[in-house]
């Protein structure tokens, strides 16, 4: 059952998404800014990574075995507020794994967490201002609804930091961060999971 911020706007944007629509078109939908939201407490420090953050959080390069979850494509362009890709931007993610573990000390749950799952990893946008992702869906964390934490980068300035959602999830309406935003700002940053050809994807686009 969709939550009071789940719109037909959503669907519309995750079904052009998967459909490769033009770049207008895409930024017709991405008018709403990027609501920002907060770090948490979370947020792997450099010392904490894995050696490899590249885009792919579901396989780390030397090892055998993927992460454990639902795999799928995160993927979107990085827009100005008049719809002019931003190309050249250090885009960031990082998550708990499919158990709920933060690749982080300060996460005392006494869980392993997946020895398969990057955690953390970043992209580059390229000249369209796309960015992409290859993670798992998110799970629910004690006391959180399920999400992503985004982090955007201009050189080395931090531009925007959010959070991105499930559309429609039955825990939203219980999260105290999710139920700040306004329903533009919720839609903004809800993913409508849809099925392609090379898997399943949702499209989120970031406007600042």
């Amino acid at each position: 059952m969709p939550t009071k911020h789940t719109s037909r706007r959503g669907f519309v944007a995750g079904t052009l998404g998967a459909l490769g629509l033009s770049s207008l078109g895409k930024a017709a939908i991405a008018a709403e800014p990027t609501p920002p939201a907060m770090e948490g407490p979370f947020y792997p420090a450099p010392a904490m990574r894995r050696p490899d953050i590249d885009n792919d959080l579901v396989r780390i390069i030397g090892m055998v075995e993927e992460a454990g979850g639902e795999v799928f494509t995160l993927r979107g362009r990085v827009l100005d507020r008049d719809g002019a890709p931003l190309g050249g931007r250090r885009i960031e993610i990082w998550q708990c794994d499919m158990n709920g573990k933060y690749m982080h000390p300060g996460d005392r749950q006494a869980i392993a967490f997946d020895s398969g799952f990057q955690g953390f990893g970043h992209d580059i946008t390229g000249p369209d201002g796309s960015y992409s992702f290859r993670t798992i869906k998110p799970v629910t964390y004690p006391g959180r609804t399920p999400h992503i934490h985004v982090k955007l980068f201009e050189g080395d300035r931090e531009v925007l930091t959010s959070q991105f959602y499930i559309a429609g999830h039955p825990a939203n309406d219980r999260d105290r961060l999710y139920n700040r935003m306004s329903e533009a700002e919720a839609r903004a940053v809800s993913m409508v999971f849809a099925q392609t050809d090379s898997g399943e994807e949702a499209v989120v686009d970031v406007v600042i």
